[in-house]
Formats: structure tokens, sequence, C-alpha cells
């Protein structure tokens, strides 16, 4: 048996506002794995995902293999398009979900670690998040602001937390972000930007796993993961239509589970994967390798 073993290892998890999406399921993985795991969670949804923990109402996803509930080492505020706190425009600060947080930004979850647990504190670093509030439009209809906030939101934020987080990491950390298919193959009803966005973190991984592997040490990769129906993605609309084509159309024609997702970022941050970083990593079922639609075509079948 070759287990994936991170006992002793602390990981940050941003971008875990439920049970419903790859951030919950990459935490859920690392803890099983033996990972400690703090998470990082929009401020907006904050309060609501405390209690959703709290009255017990993710129980059932909290289970683990040995029937106890994982529990979060912490759970900081973060929204990621803001660095610093003088940053954020001032109806963001005054905002109720906001206010009585703290220092919401990636400076203010770099000091919040350090404070709870010293230097080097991390081993794991993970970046789970996105946003486009553009992200219905076709690009022949995109505002510069909202190309600009899908960039921010989606890529920059990887960039930034590299630069606070990075004198954090212990020696031979892992980091790790979600990316999609529309970074490189044009996906119509995905827009906004956020296809130029993915490409950008993707780009931005090669470049970080260079730049962060000679000053850290650190490995940095991207899971190109294939659609899923999460609560963040319904945002796109077209969601529904998305996982049901690749479905059809994948090397392996089932529907993506987030647990796959979860299962191969645990080992992208393990020792397991200690050779590795740079890389894009599909998990999409083979989707990411067909270059002709199959479903309703006269092609050969197998089996």
């Amino acid at each position: 048996m070759l287990p994936i073993d991170l006992t002793g290892k602390r990981a940050l998890v941003a971008g875990v506002a439920d049970d419903n999406g790859f951030g919950w399921s990459i935490a859920k993985h690392l803890i099983q794995a033996g990972a400690t795991v703090c998470v990082a969670t929009w401020p907006p949804a904050l309060n609501i995902f405390l209690n959703l923990l709290e009255r017990g109402k993710l129980d059932e996803s909290r289970r683990l293999l040995d029937g106890q509930l994982l529990a979060f080492e912490r759970i900081y505020p973060l929204d990621a398009v803001y660095d610093r706190l003088e940053d954020a425009p001032a109806d963001i600060r005054e905002n109720k979900r906001y206010k009585d947080v703290g220092d919401f930004t990636i400076t203010g979850l770099a000091a919040r670690v350090r404070a709870d647990f010293g230097e080097q504190a991390l081993d794991i670093v993970v970046h789970s998040l996105a946003n486009g509030p553009e992200v219905k439009k076709p690009l022949l209809e995109v505002s510069r602001a909202g190309y600009l906030a899908a960039v921010s939101a989606s890529a920059y934020s990887l960039v930034s937390m590299m630069q606070h987080l990075g004198p954090l990491l212990r020696p031979n950390a892992a980091v790790a972000s979600l990316t999609y298919m529309a970074s490189e193959r044009a996906i119509p009803g995905y827009g906004g930007g956020m296809s130029s966005a993915k490409a950008a973190l993707e780009s931005d991984t090669r470049v970080l796993a260079y730049e962060a592997g000679r000053k850290w040490g650190a490995r940095v990769n991207t899971v190109s993961a294939g659609p899923y129906a999460s609560r963040a993605a319904s945002a796109i609309g077209i969601i529904g239509n998305m996982v049901r084509y690749c479905e059809r159309n994948a090397a392996l024609p089932q529907a993506l589970d987030a647990t796959e997702v979860g299962a191969a970022t645990a080992f992208l941050c393990s020792p397991l994967a200690s050779g590795i970083s740079g890389a894009t990593v599909y998990v999409d079922k083979g989707y990411h390798a067909m270059g002709m639609a199959v479903d309703g075509a006269t092609v050969p079948t197998f089996g």
C-alpha cells in the first residue's frame, strides 16, 4: 500500500464556503490524509457557513472514513480582490457583512496565519477562487471593468497570495489552484473574461513554479477540472449544459465527481508528487484529449 500521508502538515484552502464545491472536497481529502486544514471564506458567505457548521447541517459531508467529523483548525475571512485593507472602498469596509470580521484582505490573512502559528506555518496552500461579475456576457460585450475584475479575482489573487504567504511556507511546500479548459479552447457561454483569467492563471502557475521553487523550494501546480455543478458555478448560467456535454463527449463518458478533484489535488500536494511542478493536471474524465465531439456523431464504438 502506498498511502498519501500528510501527517504533521498544515494546509490553507482559500475559497471554501459550503460543502458543495471543489474547495470543500480538497480540504476533506487533505484532512483524510492526515493534514490539519485552515480555510478562508468570502466574508458575505462567512456567517452562513459558520452557522451551517455549528447547527450540524454539514455533518453528513463532514464525516470521514473513520466515522469522525472533520474540523477546520481555523476559518478566516478573505476577499482576495484586495491586497490591503486600504485598497477596499469605504462601502465595502463599512458593509455589515465585512465590518465586523477584521482584516479580510490577503495581507490580513497572512498576518492572522502568522499570529496564530508563527513563521513557516504552512506546508500547503490551495487557491480555489474565481469570480467574473460579467461571466454571462460574451467577450464582445464585456466591459473593461468586468474583464479586469475577472482577472483580478481569479488569477492575480494567486500571485498576491504567493507574495504574502510565500514567506510562511515550510521547506518542500506545495501550492495548487483550479483552472478550466476555457483557458485554451473556446467555450461559448463562459464569458466575462473568465477564459482569459484562467489562461493567465495557468501561465502564472508556470512562472510561479520557477520563482517560488527557487526562492522557497515550493512546488506550484494547477488542476484543470471538468465542469461541475457547484453552487458557485451556477453563476455561469449554462453549467448544466456544460456538465452534460462533457459527460457525453469525454473519453470516460461519466459525470465528474468533486471527490476526484479532491483526491488528485491531495496527491499533488503530497510527497508522492515531489517531482511535479509548473504543471496543469487535467481531472476531466479525459475530455481535454478529445478533438471531435462524439455525441450523435458516426464514430467507432468499443466495448
